[in-house]
């Protein structure tokens, strides 16, 4: 039995990690040849070569909203910038222990911000790191608010405030972390990360 573990083990990511990963379901994802007429349009593109979609796709519905969701909480054009929604995803997946959706986000915050160094340094150290003070006010809000209980408080809002971030940003932020802390609970309940292949 500890030869399979040490197998398995060999392609579990160590950690963290901006690096792309594969996502292992654990229950059957539908194969594109076999999606009906519902399932068919969500699956276009690269969500048809993924097997976390092709698993939403059994419910159709679910999945059509989660997408909607998805794409007003991170692409709406008003608000918090698109590098610090994709933090809040960060933060939320490293709180949680999501590792496959921290090594997503945290690459679209890479990308987005520039700021490749401190997301590693996010990643390694864990939310409780000081990177400057705008970052760690979203880090530190988020944080609680991702949390269970929430334990977000008036303080966390007031410290958002005085550094500019306005009521709508900070909506966004809720936002953001509400809809990762939902979508880390399905895929840390449904499948796991994994190294690729190659």
């Amino acid at each position: 039995m500890s030869e399979v573990r040490d197998v398995e083990s060999a392609w579990q990511p160590r950690g963290f990690t901006q690096e792309t990963l594969d996502w292992v379901p654990w229950v059957e994802p539908i194969t594109l040849a076999d999606a009906d007429e519902r399932q068919r349009p969500l699956l276009e593109g690269q969500r048809g070569e993924s097997p976390y979609f092709r698993l939403l796709a059994r419910n159709a519905e679910v999945l059509a909203q989660r997408s909607a969701n998805d794409k007003e909480i991170f692409y709406g054009r008003d608000g918090l910038s698109r590098a610090e929604r994709e933090l809040a995803a960060t933060v939320t997946s490293r709180h949680n222990g999501c590792v496959y959706c921290a090594s997503v986000h945290s690459r679209f915050t890479t990308q987005l911000s520039k700021r490749g160094a401190d997301v590693q340094r996010l990643l390694d150290e864990g939310n409780a790191v000081r990177i400057d003070e705008r970052w760690d006010a979203v880090i530190d809000f988020v944080t609680a608010l991702a949390a269970q209980p929430p334990r977000a408080d008036p303080e966390h809002v007031a410290r958002l405030r005085a550094l500019g971030y306005t009521e709508t940003e900070i909506h966004d932020l809720v936002l953001s972390t509400a809809s990762f802390s939902w979508a880390n609970r399905m895929m840390l309940s449904l499948g796991e990360p994994e190294l690729p292949a190659d």
